[in-house]
C-alpha cells in the first residue's frame, strides 16, 4: 500500500494506492505485428497526454462493482483499439518510435482519496494532478487510474502516449469505452491503417522549414524552460465569449468563438513578456482529417495523428494598440493557411524529407521567442463519458510534462451545458497573474461544477 500527501490549501490531500492491474484486450485479435508510424505521428512529439473526469457520485454506490466493469468493458475495448494495448519501443536502425501490437495490456490504478470531490483543489494542478490522481508508468503508452473520494464521488484519468494518436484518435478511443460500458451500439469502427503516406515526388513549401524543425527524443525532454510552467484550470462564461465574439465582428467579418478569444489571449499575453521582445506568437493545432479527406466524415474514424500547428506573429506595439477584432483578423489569416489539405499534403513530405527521426514545432522546442499555443476541443467529448454511474460534471486535459517551450491552453465544453468553456492552461506565472488579473478567466472551483 502506497501513501502520497501533499499540503494545499484544502488541506491534506492524501490519495492511497490500493492496486493495479494490467487489461488485456479479449476476443479474437490480429496476430501480433509491428504498426510504424506515419509521417504525421513522428510530429507528435511523444508528449504524455491525460484526460481527467470527475463524476459526482456513482449511481451503483460500490466502488468495487466500478471498478470490475470498467476493467471488462475495457478488455473489450481493447480488442477494438488493439494498438493501444501494445508497446512503443524505438527502431534500432530509424530510432523512430513504433507500435508492436503484442496485447501487452493497458495499466489500471486504483486509488482511495482522503476528502469529498467539493474540497478537491481544482485551480492548481500542480497540486492535484502529477503523483495524485495521474500516475505514469512508461511501459503503458495507455493507462488509467480511477480514484474514489469519501462522497462516492470518483474520478477517471486516461493517460496516453501522443505516438498512438491525437485527440480526435482518444476522443473515440473514450466514447467507445463509453458504449461498451452502457451496452450500447458501437458507433465507430477504427482505422488503424495509418496510411498518410507521402508523395511520390516528395516537395513543400519552404516557408516549412522556418516553422518546423527535426530533433531528437533527448532534446524533447530537455526542452530549455526559463521558467517553472504552473498548470490551472479555468471556468469561461458564456456571456464573456459571446461579449468577445461579438467584439471580434466588428468589423463586419464574421469570426469564430475561437477566433475572438484567441484575440484576447494574445493582447494579454503581451502584458506579461520581457521588455525585449519586439514580438510575439500564438499558436493553433489544426486537425486535418477534414481538409485530408474532403469531407467531415471519411477520416474520422482515423486513428493516429493529422495534426498541424499554425503559427502567427505580430509586433508588441500592434497587439497593444491593434483591437480585439484587428487582431481576431490576424488570427484568422493564420489560421487559414494551414486549415487546407495543401499545407497538410506539403508538411507530410516535409517530414519524409527529414527522415528519420522525430520532428517538432520550433517554438514547441523554445526556439521562437514567447508564444502561446491553444487547441480547441469544442468537439471533444464530456458529458458523453457516461460508463454506467452518471454523466461527469468535468471534463478536460493535461499534462505530466514538466518542460515546454511554449505556453500552452486547451479549451473544453462545459459539462453544464449552458455554453460555458473550462479551459485547461500550462503557463509561464506572469502569464498567469495577468489572465487572472481580469474576470474572463476565472479559476475553477466546485461551486462552477455545481457540487
Amino acid at each position: 500500500m502506497e501513501v502520497r500527501t501533499q499540503d494545499d490549501v484544502h488541506g491534506k490531500f492524501e490519495v492511497n494506492f490500493t492496486g493495479e492491474t494490467v487489461i488485456k484486450a479479449v476476443g479474437p485479435l490480429p496476430e501480433p505485428h509491428i504498426i510504424s508510424l506515419s509521417n504525421l505521428d513522428l510530429l507528435s512529439g511523444r508528449f504524455p497526454v491525460t484526460y481527467f473526469y470527475f463524476y459526482s457520485r456513482s449511481l451503483l454506490h460500490d466502488f468495487i462493482f466500478v471498478i470490475e466493469d470498467l476493467k471488462s468493458s475495457l478488455a473489450i475495448n481493447l480488442n477494438l483499439y488493439y494498438p493501444f494495448a501494445g508497446r512503443i519501443v524505438e527502431n534500432s536502425n530509424t530510432n523512430e518510435p513504433e507500435i508492436v501490437c503484442d496485447n501487452t495490456g493497458a495499466l489500471l490504478v486504483e486509488a482511495h482519496a482522503n476528502i469529498p470531490l467539493k474540497d478537491l483543489d481544482f485551480y492548481n494542478l500542480n497540486m492535484s494532478l502529477q503523483g495524485k490522481l495521474v500516475s505514469i508508468n512508461p511501459e503503458f503508452p495507455c493507462q488509467v487510474q480511477v480514484t474514489n473520494y469519501t462522497c462516492s464521488g470518483i474520478s477517471i484519468t486516461f493517460t496516453f502516449d501522443h505516438a498512438l494518436g491525437d485527440a480526435s484518435a482518444f476522443a473515440r478511443f473514450l466514447v467507445s469505452w463509453s458504449e461498451i460500458a452502457l451496452k450500447s451500439p458501437i458507433s465507430s469502427v477504427p482505422d488503424h491503417r495509418r496510411n498518410l503516406l507521402a508523395r511520390s515526388s516528395p516537395r513543400y513549401d519552404p516557408e516549412l522549414d522556418r516553422i518546423f524543425v527535426k530533433c531528437t527524443m533527448e532534446e524533447i525532454l530537455n526542452i530549455p524552460t526559463m521558467k517553472t510552467l504552473v498548470k490551472r484550470l479555468y471556468h469561461v462564461n458564456v456571456s464573456s465569449i459571446s461579449h468577445l465574439q461579438k467584439l471580434a465582428c466588428l468589423n463586419g467579418r464574421r469570426r469564430t468563438k475561437i477566433e475572438a478569444f484567441s484575440a484576447y489571449l494574445w493582447k494579454v499575453m503581451v502584458k506579461a513578456i520581457d521588455e525585449k521582445h519586439e514580438t510575439c506568437n500564438m499558436g493553433w493545432l489544426v486537425d486535418g482529417r477534414a481538409r485530408m479527406s474532403g469531407s467531415k466524415n471519411s477520416m474520422s474514424n482515423y486513428i493516429g495523428n493529422v495534426l498541424s500547428v499554425a503559427i502567427g506573429e505580430a509586433s508588441v506595439v500592434e497587439l497593444k494598440q491593434d483591437s480585439i477584432s484587428d487582431v481576431a483578423n490576424i488570427v484568422h489569416q493564420a489560421i487559414s493557411k494551414v486549415a487546407n489539405k495543401a499545407h497538410f499534403l506539403d508538411l507530410i513530405d516535409w517530414i519524409e524529407c527529414h527522415r528519420p527521426g522525430l520532428m517538432l514545432s520550433r517554438t514547441v522546442l523554445g526556439l521562437g521567442g514567447p508564444t502561446l499555443v491553444l487547441s480547441s476541443g469544442r468537439r471533444f467529448p464530456v458529458t458523453e463519458l457516461d460508463f454506467g454511474f452518471g454523466a461527469p460534471v468535468l471534463g478536460t486535459v493535461c499534462s505530466t510534462i514538466e518542460r515546454l517551450g511554449v505556453g500552452y491552453i486547451n479549451q473544453r465544453q462545459s459539462a453544464n451545458g449552458d455554453g460555458s468553456w473550462i479551459m485547461s492552461a500550462i503557463l509561464w506565472p506572469e502569464l498567469a497573474a495577468a489572465l487572472e488579473s481580469d474576470s474572463i478567466l476565472q479559476p475553477m472551483t466546485a461551486a462552477h461544477l455545481q457540487l
